[in-house]
């Protein structure tokens, strides 16, 4: 609990840093006037502030691990054939925990070097936002494929980079999307194998025996749910995950 609570201390950083004033940063005053006193400005300020507030949460998600996470575990239910079983909310927890299992060391990095001493009032918010930049840097720079990142360059023209370090985020941030959405997916290619041959060998037996009307799933289930349990499935799934993870 104690790395979500760094993250949404990021969040107000984050907020903070979205508001100039004479080359000072600050949160805008919240205030409701009517008439002709009211002032047009300061009620857009408050509207990109609540913007901001929404957008942050996902933006913050997706420069994580939980992507890879989530897609995996989806495509784990689906593999068994249990439908909605285990729920959505309980799917989303347990990559939210994963998330901070495997995120640990970056956020603990962001909180003692970035977190505290802004707190603390010994650096300024412009240098608190750089070291978080290069905190989530440094992890998504270990995951992400540089034909991802050279997709962009080529879709734009421009010439790229030696150092993937000089990659700007809004070129990194969907080339490190791209490539979890790609390991996720090779990771659910090989959870699927073992369920589909299931499936195979019990339509076989159905068909040979005769029973056309019978669905093979309504057979098949109970059968991938003990080969799951026997194995210690989530156990098995969870290290996966959590070892394809660069160190």
């Amino acid at each position: 609990m104690k790395f979500i609570f760094k993250f949404l201390f990021l969040i107000l950083i984050l907020i903070e840093s979205s508001f100039a004033d004479k080359g000072e940063f600050g949160l805008p005053g919240l205030s409701v006037n009517f008439g002709k006193g009211a002032n047009l400005v300061d009620t857009l300020e408050v509207l990109v502030l609540f913007t901001i507030i929404t957008l942050a949460p996902a933006v913050i998600i997706l420069c994580t691990c939980f992507t890879r996470i989530i897609v995996v575990l989806s495509f784990m239910r689906q593999a068994i054939g249990t439908q909605n079983m285990p729920p959505n909310q309980l799917l989303i927890g347990f990559a939210l925990f994963l998330t901070a299992f495997v995120m640990q060391p970056t956020g603990e990095k962001i909180y003692y070097e970035a977190v505290v001493p802004y707190m603390d009032k010994q650096i300024k918010t412009t240098e608190s936002l750089k070291i978080i930049e290069l905190s989530l840097r440094s992890f998504m720079t270990k995951e992400v494929r540089k034909k991802d990142i050279g997709l962009f360059y080529d879709i734009t023209g421009k010439k790229a980079p030696y150092n993937v370090d000089e990659v700007p985020l809004h070129f990194l941030i969907p080339a490190f999307i791209i490539s979890e959405l790609k390991t996720a997916f090779q990771i659910g290619f090989l959870l699927y194998i073992p369920f589909l041959i299931l499936d195979m060998v019990i339509a076989s037996v159905l068909m040979a025996m005769g029973m056309m009307m019978l669905p093979p799933i309504v057979v098949s289930l109970p059968f991938k749910l003990l080969l799951f349990v026997l194995v210690d499935g989530w156990q098995l799934v969870t290290g996966s995950i959590l070892r394809s993870f660069s160190a």
